[in-house]
Formats: structure tokens, C-alpha cells, sequence
């Protein structure tokens, strides 16, 4: 794999789990009572916030679990699985509890800041980014790969800024139709992504795929 399609492939996997296109309705009913800046502030602390986890994780995610005793090969089918759940949600143009649960929308709409919990984790950086950012870095062969990945975390952070800015602006500047419509496209790309994970970590510890 060549640095550039790395770059693509974890740019797209990144984006896609992270999804801070079907973000902005759950971010627009828990910041109802706030101003367009209050939104920009939160949205901005948010984005930075998830930005440092997802590389917290990329940089040392690997080496603790490798701590607890636990073979990156389970990392990978691991991994895969719960990227597979959150996927099986996007296909049915559903928000994954995977990423966050009703209640911990619910429960932000009671809050006065809601940048750091429930925004920044789960919404942003839950459980299956984590997992996502993990398994990129475990593919990665070389430290300009590395580099690449934490420059991707960064710009996924970017684009989740921009979404969640442009749906504090302006709260209908997508119809319901095209955001399921890209949600279910999004989550055939996660699936795929997913079973390639889970038959890599399969390929690895038994080495019953692909030899």
C-alpha cells in the first residue's frame, strides 16, 4: 500500500465512523437554547477535544492493550466487530448507540456545555473511532504512515468543525432524504472496511485466509 492510498483510506474510514454529518441534528437539539456563537464554541472545543483522544489512542492505543496481554490480531477482529455494529445502524440510516445512546443525547439537551460529554465522547471520539484509529495504525508500516494518520485525525477534526459550523448557521441546509440517503452510502463503505479488518486479523492469528 502506497502512502497516498493509506492517506485515502484512512481519511475515508475516519470520516465515515466519526459521521459529523448525522451529528448535526443530535447537536442542534441539545444546543436549542443556545446562540449561533455559543454552537461555534461548543463545536470548536468539541472538535479539539476528539481530536486529541483519536490521537492519544493512535499513539499509544496499540502498546496498552499490548500491556493487558491482548494480541493485535484480537484488536483487529475486535475492532471489526464493532465497527460492523455501528455499520449495520448506518444501513438503516439509524445513529448507533454504538456512538451514543438516547440517553446520553437526552441528557445533554440538560446541560449548559455540552463541547466535552456528550459531543466530544461518545459522539465524536466513541468507542468505534477509537477502535478505527487503532486499527489504522496497526496497518501502518512505517513512521511517514504514522505521520500521515495523525494528520488525517486532524483533518477529519476539521471537517467535523466545518459540518457542525455550517449546521449552527444554518439549521435545514440539508433535506432529511439526502442525509439518510449519504448515511446508508457511508455505512455500505464502513461494512466493507469492517470485514476487510476482521478477515486481516483472522489472516494473522490463524492464518486461515488468503494462504
Amino acid at each position: 500500500m502506497t502512502l497516498t492510498e493509506y492517506a485515502i483510506l484512512s481519511f475515508s474510514s475516519l470520516f465515515v465512523i466519526v459521521d459529523p454529518i448525522a451529528t448535526v441534528p443530535a447537536f442542534l437539539a441539545m444546543t436549542a437554547r443556545d446562540s449561533v456563537g455559543q454552537r461555534l464554541h461548543m463545536a470548536r472545543t468539541a472538535c479539539l477535544v476528539a481530536v486529541g483522544i483519536l490521537m492519544g489512542f493512535a499513539l499509544i492505543g496499540q502498546r496498552f492493550f499490548t500491556l493487558l496481554g491482548i494480541t493485535l490480531p484480537a484488536i483487529q477482529v475486535a475492532g471489526a466487530l464493532v465497527l460492523l455494529l455501528v455499520a449495520l445502524d448506518m444501513l438503516r440510516a439509524q445513529r448507533s448507540p454504538v456512538q451514543e445512546t438516547a440517553a446520553e443525547t437526552a441528557e445533554g439537551t440538560t446541560k449548559d456545555d455540552i463541547a466535552i460529554t456528550p459531543l466530544a465522547v461518545p459522539m465524536l471520539a466513541g468507542p468505534a473511532a477509537i477502535s478505527t484509529v487503532i486499527l489504522l495504525e496497526a496497518q501502518a508500516v512505517s513512521w511517514a504512515e504514522r505521520g500521515m494518520l495523525l494528520a488525517c485525525v486532524v483533518l477529519v477534526g476539521l471537517a467535523s468543525y466545518i459540518t457542525l459550523a455550517i449546521g449552527a448557521s444554518s439549521a435545514k441546509w440539508m433535506s432529511p432524504i439526502v442525509e439518510k440517503i449519504i448515511t446508508r452510502l457511508m455505512g455500505l463503505v464502513l461494512a466493507a472496511l469492517a470485514v476487510q479488518f476482521l478477515f486481516n486479523g483472522l489472516k494473522s492469528e490463524h492464518g486461515l485466509l488468503g494462504q
